[in-house]
């Protein structure tokens, strides 16, 4: 028995298909899929995170069994698909909504120096929209064909009320979710602030924890570095850690930069710490490339 998203009924498998009954969060059942119901926000998540350990018995157990996700290594980072290297952090990329691609900023800079500056996609060298009527038409034909990364764009638009759109809280919460499950996992990072702050939905601290913790097993190093600093503060060394080796690993220079602390005050051992450095330098050494030190 698995629980509905959408209708938050307790159901068998049966009342799913296949795809939606292996979904490790929010899955809906086949009557609600046809009937076009989106999932309850409000809701329980349907893969709450355990009980605490201090339950024993089966909450220990499962318990360990979170945990074995939790800690496990994230999937490889995304390439450009231009230089073919791991994609850097958010702030350093670009989704085009002509072909869909999330380009890294140092092939967009070698781009707009070989064609004198002009904004070409510079994947598929696409002339930009000169409206928003038109970068909204693109866009929407990426969200249609379920493109993640747009899909979470289109959430941004509607939070920030841009590109024409009136602002709507709960409308870019439901986009966001629908990115985190389609693999964007850098889109749980709006659902977090949403429950954090407010907006379109109550302030819930466990759902919080709960999609941050998706998204670090997504991949969000942002989120993976968060839960360090919480199992930090709240003095939990060993999994903040395991936390910080993870988003270390990923080229993460806050989490080297608290691993260094904790090694510094005996909370972390110097054969860890060695292998944070070694991690760390690996992971910026795959995103090299003296196009993105150009930028």
């Amino acid at each position: 028995m698995k629980i509905c998203a959408a209708c938050n009924q307790e159901l068998p498998r049966e009342q799913f298909s296949k795809k939606q009954w292996q979904a490790k969060q929010q899955r809906r059942c086949k009557d609600c899929i046809a009937d076009n119901r989106e999932v309850n926000l409000e809701a329980p998540p349907t893969d709450a995170p355990p009980p605490s350990c201090t339950a024993g018995g089966e909450g220990a157990l499962l318990l360990l069994l979170h945990d074995k996700d939790l800690f496990k290594q994230p999937p490889p980072k995304e390439e450009c698909p231009i230089c073919m290297l791991p994609l850097p952090s958010d702030e350093e990329t670009r989704h085009f909504s002509c072909c869909g691609k999330v380009i890294c900023s140092g092939c967009i800079h070698a781009i707009v120096e070989a064609e004198d500056c002009r904004d070409l996609c510079a994947f598929c060298r696409a002339l930009p929209p000169t409206s928003y009527e038109e970068w909204m038409e693109r866009l929407k034909k990426r969200v249609d064909a379920d493109d993640a990364n747009a899909i979470c764009q289109l959430g941004i638009f509607y939070h920030n009320g841009d590109m024409g759109l009136r602002q709507n809280y709960r409308k870019a919460n439901k986009l966001w979710l629908r990115a985190g499950e389609l693999g964007c996992a850098g889109a749980y990072k709006h659902i977090i602030n949403s429950y954090y702050h407010e907006e379109g939905v109550e302030m819930d601290m466990k759902k919080v924890g709960y999609y941050s913790e998706l998204a670090a097993m997504g991949g969000c190093v942002t989120a993976r570095y968060n839960l360090g600093v919480i199992e930090q503060v709240t003095g939990n060394m060993d999994r903040a850690v395991k936390h910080y080796m993870i988003a270390a690993g990923a080229g993460c220079d806050g989490s080297l930069r608290r691993f260094r602390e904790l090694f510094m005050e005996g909370e972390a051992t110097k054969d860890d710490f060695e292998k944070a450095l070694r991690a760390h330098k690996e992971a910026k050494d795959e995103m090299k490339s003296d196009q993105r030190e150009a930028v």
